[in-house]
């Protein structure tokens, strides 16, 4: 497993505390809002909207404060302009790094991620530096011994999956991003409950990291996912499990 994977699989360890869940609420608020924006608040017709609604209810979010984001979205409530944009660097040992933000001040953003790049031994780049490395994808995540693998290969490809591969421990069901949702409709409907269940970012190629560049790495990202205008971190870093329980990164 690596770059985006490994990353989720981390994050989700250290995001059982309040402070974490609070800031989790807060980016979850600005995709609903924005979607809603982009697209209007009838999640049956906006497939971001519904995305987005499905992550928060994943996450526990009190349905008040789903209905609320959907309405300043649309122009029922008022609230902040926020503008999607993406960041494009390189991390310790070259790895590539793809930001995704949502902001309402894009000069303050930008300073801040090149401030992160810079002190974990990166550099923001231009745009168009790294994003050919990454193909948008649906991801599904299994840990092993959690689903039978003849079950769970049978049923993903019969939805339309794209591929399966074991990774370190895991399970990974890709698909086409316009397959997403028959694929998840149909893991939900055969009880096949999964870890994570995204469309993300999937790295083409990946960049293996040891030592210091590793932990370099694990602070680039956790200081990026803890900016209140990332939304989402992408990278192609490969760092092997034991180099992750060195760092405590597991």
């Amino acid at each position: 497993m690596s770059g985006h994977s490994k990353w989720s699989t981390i994050k989700r360890k250290k995001g059982a505390t309040d402070a974490r869940r609070g800031k989790t609420f807060g980016k979850l608020i600005k995709e609903i809002t924005v979607a809603a924006r982009m697209g209007g608040g009838d999640s049956d017709a906006n497939p971001r909207l519904r995305q987005a609604v499905a992550a928060a209810k994943t996450e526990n979010m009190p349905k008040d404060k789903i209905e609320r984001a959907i309405k300043k979205g649309t122009g029922a409530q008022d609230g902040a302009a926020y503008e999607e944009v993406y960041y494009e660097g390189y991390g310790p040992g070259g790895a590539a790094v793809l930001v995704e933000s949502l902001t309402d001040n894009k000069k303050r953003t930008v300073a801040d991620i090149r401030y992160l790049f810079s002190k974990s031994g990166g550099n923001l780049g231009e745009a168009g530096c790294v994003a050919w490395m990454f193909e948008k994808k649906g991801l599904f995540t299994y840990e092993k011994g959690s689903v039978d693998e003849d079950t769970l290969m049978e049923v993903t490809l019969d939805a339309g999956a794209e591929d399966i591969l074991e990774e370190d421990g895991t399970f990974e069901v890709i698909t086409a991003p316009e397959d997403f949702e028959q694929v998840k409709k149909t893991l939900d409907e055969k009880a096949l409950g999964y870890v994570l269940a995204e469309i993300t970012m999937v790295s083409k190629s990946t960049v293996k990291l040891e030592g210091k560049e590793a932990e370099q790495m694990l602070r680039l990202m956790d200081g990026l996912e803890d900016s209140d205008d990332v939304q989402k971190v992408y990278s192609n870093f490969d760092i092997p499990d034991r180099t992750l329980e060195e760092l405590g990164g597991t």
